[in-house]
């Protein structure tokens, strides 16, 4: 295909942060620094936005070391920044603060992006190697000025500077290259032959570009830990809580990226590890308003455990390497529920250890592997050997993996996520705590986190696959966790109850009721993780009142967690082997409208070649289907059977002010008939099209050659009919393949335009063929509509404006 234009191998937020700590540290021996905490602080906060923006675009579309650099050094700025604002408006005010603070993250870095410059030296990325090199021996510079007062900041300053020379170099070479056209390019500046590499499905035995930024952040949240293990800092504190929260945030869109990439697997482990970074964050932040430390749950360390050790074994199947290095965390959830001071106590603090060498053991494997054209074995392949000797379900693979049954979704399934949020979510809430002190337990975490904002990330990934039931229910869970698990475990009501908190819950139980009774179309699983959940909205709603029975609480959250664990697993087999392995159950209620047919109506990825051919067989074959174009979706049918044309106007029950319209693939297709045109209306077609321009034009005898016999009174009006060239690559392909064809909007008559495959079988149902899924409508407005009657005489008119205006026409 044709190569994309590369974007800057080396983004401009890079060399802004690194000429800014020059200044910074330069200055920082006089009496009052150029550029104040505070001021840089925020300055280093917007310019890690970009940089994460920067590395989010790039790594969708290619697999480099620049989104691990980008990812890494965005964290690293912002838990930075966050630092900076803390020490500037007096957070820290002991000595010794702002260097245990800091120490912790730089030594992280110091020893992250050490690994990415070697990795790019050995993959031949000479610049990205240079930069990771140059901001490694800054932070290196910088422990050793926090640990030693006879070294000066000014090796830490000319490192930061030779990432700034190195930024202005690329800068020039990409001037003079667009300067002369391509004739002058400085060595590695020159970007035209690194095509980029199109990302590959992460689940389908590719590569997941996001994989080695989310394990970097595992080791950066662990050298907190290990720094106070090791005695490099003194105590573990409030300046500790921005490593730890920089992480968890960043892992949760990771997590969200690992989607987008088609790995579901590595997707949920970095939602389960953006769990313990923020309950790690929330037990250092609780010292600072009281004296002692915060208690934990014990009980639901050990179902996390088991989470985490079940999602291990799925995932050694895909990637043994990854598999093994999950049993790490399942160490670590163990060691915190044996510990009753949790993340303070020596135990977990050893096993962090654990974390972070683990961690920076498989970023170096996939940060080679994401480059290197020879791959360092995980072990895929000798899983794949053995599952193909026993007798255990098939893996699920291909580019197929995670494709939903409205087409084509450009984000994995994320259910196996969002059930095990309600796993954590529901049994948090057994955790009994001191209704005088409630956060002095540490729920809100598991709470809020878990059952909230990652059950929100799944709610809207089940969204963009077409799962509006799901989605819905996902999404108003998760509200619901965040509310009473801010108001209950976060102290927000006390111990008062009143009448608004009895009147939200009980409109959330009116709404539920309904996800409920759509439920009985969907599946029994889904009925009773509804239901279920019924039940603990109705402890809720008891508490609210003053009347809830002791006990009840408790064993409505176990039922409903028992019952997210079952869906949990069967969600993973789903996802991992062909035809599951847990059972999920039917709709309990057969609907005997739309959709309630034996064999539902084909939805096919507009992407694939072979689903073009296979619509070009339907629409031969006398069916009627909907389409992508370059407007709006459509429902079509071939002129060539008369059959189908009838079919589709009865279908819409068209107005007679709104006649179907005729499309074709190019002029050629009427060349039979040109002799019936006048010269002047056949230049103006051929002028006009291919685009979004329909043409109303005199009917006559051309229209006998499309072959659509009595059916033609269907098309256009007894004096005119409307015709076109759509400038949409997939539908001029389809119509070279069946002839001219009649076209309609794919909705009923009144309706609003159809702009997502989705809606196209929503609103017309069993009454189209077969859907071609293309995702979005590129334009939201539909064809300019000008008539052609009078073009003879010298006149045109327009009986819509559309996406093209009228000066353009």
């Amino acid at each position: 295909g044709p190569s994309l234009p590369a974007p800057c191998a080396l983004p401009a937020p890079c060399p802004t942060g690194s000429l800014l700590l020059a200044v910074h540290f330069y200055s920082s021996p006089r009496a009052a620094p150029l550029i104040p905490s505070t001021a840089l602080g925020v300055l280093l906060l917007i310019l890690s936005a970009l940089l994460a923006y920067a590395g989010k675009t790039w790594g969708l579309g290619n697999a480099s070391l620049l989104v691990s650099l980008c990812l890494t050094l965005s964290a690293f700025w912002s838990g930075y920044g966050v630092i900076l604002v803390l020490a500037g408006q007096g957070a820290l005010p002991e000595p010794g603060d702002a260097r245990d603070a800091l120490v912790p993250g730089l030594a992280a870095v110091t020893l992250e992006l050490l690994l990415v410059a070697v990795v790019g030296f050995l993959c031949r990325e000479p610049l990205l190697a240079l930069v990771a090199t140059a901001v490694s021996l800054a932070s290196a510079h910088e422990v050793a000025l926090h640990c030693s007062s006879s070294l000066g900041p000014s090796a830490v300053a000319c490192a930061h500077l030779v990432v700034c020379l190195v930024g202005g170099y690329f800068a020039l070479g990409r001037i003079l290259y667009f300067l002369t056209k391509g004739k002058v390019a400085l060595p590695g500046t020159d970007l035209t032959g690194k095509r980029p590499r199109e990302q590959s499905q992460g689940g389908a035995g590719g590569t997941n570009p996001f994989t080695a930024p989310g394990l970097l952040l595992n080791a950066l949240s662990a050298s907190v830990f290990c720094c106070r293990l090791l005695g490099v800092t003194h105590k573990l504190f409030l300046g500790h809580v921005p490593w730890l929260w920089a992480a968890g945030t960043y892992q949760i869109g990771i997590c969200l990226l690992s989607y987008r990439a088609m790995d579901a697997l590595m997707a949920t482990a970095f939602g389960f590890t953006s769990i313990l970074q923020f309950a790690a964050g929330y037990c250092l932040l609780y010292p600072a308003w009281q004296p002692e430390e915060p208690s934990f749950p014990t009980p639901f360390l050990v179902v996390f455990s088991i989470l985490f050790a079940i999602l291990a074994l799925f995932l050694c199947l895909q990637s043994p390497v990854d598999g093994l290095y999950l049993l790490v965390f399942v160490t670590y959830c163990i060691a915190l529920a044996c510990s009753p001071r949790g993340f303070f106590a020596g135990g977990p603090q050893g096993v962090a250890v654990a974390v972070f060498v683990a961690s920076a053991l498989v970023a170096l494997i996939h940060l080679y592997n994401v480059r290197a054209r020879a791959k360092i074995p995980t072990g895929k392949g000798a899983v794949r050997a053995l599952l193909a000797r026993s007798s255990l379900p098939k893996l699920r693979e291909g580019p197929d993996l995670h494709a939903p049954y409205l087409g084509y979704s450009k984000y994995a399934d994320a259910e196996a996520l969002a059930y095990a949020c309600s796993v954590l979510a529901s049994f948090a809430l057994t955790t009994p705590g001191d209704p005088q002190a409630p956060l002095a337990t540490v729920v809100i975490p598991w709470v809020v986190v878990a059952g909230g904002i990652l059950k929100l990330l799944g709610g809207s990934v089940a969204f963009a696959r077409g799962k509006t039931l799901e989605s819905s229910a996902f999404i108003l869970y998760a509200v619901m966790w965040i509310i009473w698990g801010l108001a209950r475990h976060g102290g927000l009501h006390g111990p008062a109850r009143g009448f608004h908190a009895a009147v939200g819950i009980a409109a959330f139980l009116l709404f539920n009721s309904f996800v409920v009774f759509c439920s009985l179309f969907l599946s029994v699983a889904w009925f009773f993780y509804s239901l279920t959940f019924m039940l603990v909205a109705g402890s809720f709603l008891l508490d609210a009142v003053h009347a809830l029975p002791a006990g009840y609480d408790v064993a409505a959250s176990l039922v409903f967690g028992l019952v997210s664990f079952y869906c949990f697993l069967a969600a993973l087999c789903s996802s991992t082997f062909e035809g599951g392995c847990l059972p999920t159950g039917g709709p309990l209620v057969q609907l005997g409208g739309v959709g309630a047919a034996a064999t539902k109506c084909p939805h096919l990825p507009a992407r694939k070649a072979s689903s073009v051919k296979r619509i070009a067989d339907i629409l031969r074959n006398g069916g009627t289907c909907g389409i992508p174009t370059d407007t709006v979706y459509v429902l079509v049918a071939a002129c060539s059977r008369p059959d189908a044309v009838e079919k589709a106007h009865r279908s819409k029950r068209q107005a007679q002010d709104r006649p179907m319209s005729l499309w074709i693939s190019s002029l050629k297709q009427l060349e039979p008939a040109k002799h019936l045109f006048t010269p002047l209306l056949w230049d103006f077609m051929e002028a006009a099209w291919p685009s979004p321009i329909s043409l109303v034009i005199p009917r006559g005898e051309w229209v006998d050659f499309l072959g659509m016999k009595d059916s033609a009174k269907y098309v256009g009006t007894p004096r005119s009919v409307a015709i076109r060239v759509p400038d949409c690559s997939v539908t001029t392909h389809l119509i070279d393949l069946v002839g001219p064809i009649v076209v309609t909007s794919a909705n009923p008559t009144g309706e609003a335009d159809t702009t997502h495959h989705n809606q196209v079988y929503a609103k017309l149902g069993d009454k189209v063929d077969a859907v071609l899924c293309g995702g979005p409508s590129p334009e939201n407005i539909a064809s300019t509509v000008v008539d052609c009657t009078r073009i003879d005489s010298g006149n045109i008119g327009f009986f819509r404006v559309g996406i093209i205006p009228k000066s353009q026409v």
